[in-house]
């Protein structure tokens, strides 16, 4: 993959990310998928399979109007991983686990709310950084 083909697809993969997880995705989505057992799994395979689909409505596009030569198994194989990895991510223990493992346990529960304080007045979080890196690496590969 040229570098140039690289950058286009991760820039387009990455706009498309922030549209689905912020303006896509639902409230119950978001609230649902890092709970545990089936409603979790659910919510989680709901929020991803409208990430995805973002994902691809803005692919498509970028790629036919830049010239990019993508490979279908790439593109599928890449959203494919993407989906996979986002959605482990978002089950929330998986990811803290691997922060956990990696020594970033401090960094994942930077700025979450503690209880009786309402002391984050931005989006960010530590776990929101870890899980954007996560997924959105993995992304960029699709060809």
């Amino acid at each position: 993959m040229h570098a140039a083909t690289f950058a286009a697809v991760f820039i387009a993969l990455y706009v498309a990310h922030s549209v689905g997880d912020h303006w896509v995705q639902t409230s119950c989505q978001s609230a649902d998928k890092g709970r545990p057992g089936w409603v979790g799994r659910l919510a989680g395979a709901r929020h991803v399979a409208t990430l995805t689909l973002t994902k691809l409505v803005v692919l498509i596009p970028a790629a036919a109007l830049l010239g990019l030569h993508l490979s279908v198994l790439g593109v599928v194989a890449g959203l494919g991983v993407d989906a996979v990895t986002h959605w482990w991510a978002d089950r929330r223990s998986t990811l803290a686990w691997l922060a956990k493992v990696t020594g970033k346990a401090e960094f994942y529960r930077l700025g979450a709310p503690r209880a009786g304080h309402d002391d984050n007045p931005h989006i960010g979080t530590g776990a929101y950084a870890l899980d954007l890196l996560c997924t959105n690496v993995v992304a960029g590969c699709a060809r």
